[in-house]
């Protein structure tokens, strides 16, 4: 299994964000465990919800990660927690959001997959 470095895993949350970003429901599933688990302050989501949510188009306008942090829990888990900024659709929209965000990545059949995240309002 490969080592993840700090970069690599913004750059696999990044491709979460991006997947929001552009609509694409595919790559938001690709990258989600058939058993993620998100915590909102919504409630809880499963990977469907996830990926449902795409089924109206973009959920993000823009976004920015902001100081990530790495914990190594285990040679196969690692947890991502950063502050996310953001903007929902439409672009005209000048409601910038911020969130606390907890993501757990995890080595399962050869890839690194997103098996729950955590999102808390700041």
């Amino acid at each position: 299994m490969p080592v993840l470095t700090l970069n690599d895993l913004v750059a696999l949350e990044t491709r979460v964000w991006n997947a929001l970003q552009v609509g694409d429901a595919n790559a938001d599933a690709e990258l989600l465990a058939d058993d993620f688990l998100g915590v909102y302050p919504t409630g809880f989501a499963s990977k469907a919800d996830h990926v449902d949510q795409l089924g109206h188009g973009p959920t993000v306008e823009r976004f920015e990660l902001i100081d990530a942090r790495m914990t190594v829990l285990s040679s196969d888990h690692v947890l991502l927690s950063y502050k996310a900024s953001f903007q929902r659709p439409p672009a005209d929209s000048s409601d910038d959001q911020s969130m606390l965000i907890s993501s757990l990545w995890s080595w399962r059949q050869g890839r690194w997959c997103n098996t729950f995240s955590q999102d808390t309002p700041t």
